[in-house]
């Protein structure tokens, strides 16, 4: 797989920082325009071979993307972030492409609906759907979890709810700069404040404001963090060391590891909100790690 250098990287935390400090009435605008951004850079990493098709839910569509060389049982879920209120469906298959050809798996990708137009709890409803459409469909079979930002938050969510429904459990569960409190209480919005070139909490809170609507922010199935997770499966977690979301991470770890599951917590310095998408060679070994571990759940 090709990696951007080392040397790319003070220019990559130069570009995001300009566009966290452009001044749009609307927010979701910026967002947008990063993840543009970001799926760039992710395209250059993808390989070919991979067929995509897609599927069509009641209302929200989903990529079901196949490898050329099947190596595991089994299907990776992925969620994608973006706030709840951003990404569309060529968004979540650009890393979820990576994944499929990277581990060898059939990756599922929803473009889950968005906030404000569809606030919480549009996006987890949409995840369990797709969720409950695997288990149909390839029954008695491993399934794992992987999301980014909120879509890693909204993995923990679907786990909940999968546990209330007393359904099957997934097998795995990898987060990256996973949003686990929309109630904004980490410590790192404040000490990384400065140091995080992607995200603010400014832009933050319209996101969670939007998603919550008239809910509770600090309901478990928003804020996965206040959740009952006794057996939860093993999962790693990777968050960069300058993120104002370094504390969901570690709060996240922290609370799976009170409540008896195996989590594993990778906090990568001077990386950024969702490092891991822009394929850095100086963090090789992290992308390695998640192929590893999602192909050992999927045998």
């Amino acid at each position: 797989m090709p990696h951007i250098p080392d040397s790319m990287i003070p220019r990559l935390r130069e570009k995001m920082m300009k566009m966290k400090h452009a001044h749009d009435a609307d927010p979701v605008t910026s967002e947008r325009r990063l993840m543009n951004f970001a799926g760039a850079a992710i395209r250059n990493l993808i390989r070919s071979g991979t067929s995509r098709s897609i599927l069509s839910f009641d209302q929200f569509k989903a990529a079901l993307l196949t490898p050329k060389t099947l190596l595991c049982k089994g299907v990776i879920l992925y969620l994608h972030g973006g706030g709840y209120c951003t990404g569309d469906i060529e968004y979540a298959s650009l890393y979820g492409e990576l994944m499929a050809s990277d581990v060898g798996a059939v990756t599922l990708c929803p473009a889950y609906r968005l906030a404000p137009e569809a606030p919480y709890p549009a996006a987890l409803e949409d995840a369990l759907t797709v969720y409950e459409w695997i288990l149909k469909e390839y029954p008695g079979e491993p399934v794992c979890l992987i999301g980014e930002s909120a879509g890693g938050g909204l993995c923990y969510a679907l786990t909940l709810k999968l546990k209330a429904l007393k359904l099957p459990l997934p097998a795995g569960i990898v987060t990256l700069s996973p949003w686990t409190d929309l109630t904004l209480s980490g410590a790192s919005h404040q000490y990384n404040r400065d140091n995080d070139p992607s995200l603010t909490t400014e832009k933050l809170t319209v996101f969670a404001g939007d998603y919550c609507g008239e809910s509770d922010p600090a309901d478990p199935f928003i804020s996965p963090l206040f959740g009952q997770l006794s057996g939860f499966p093993d999962g790693l977690i990777f968050v960069g060391g300058d993120e104002i979301l370094k504390e969901d991470a570690l709060m996240m770890h922290a609370a799976l590891e009170a409540a008896g599951c195996r989590s594993q917590l990778t906090v990568a310095e001077g990386m950024w909100h969702a490092y891991i998408f822009y394929g850095l060679k100086a963090r090789e070994a992290d992308s390695e790690r998640i192929r590893d571990f999602l192909r050992s759940k999927l045998t």
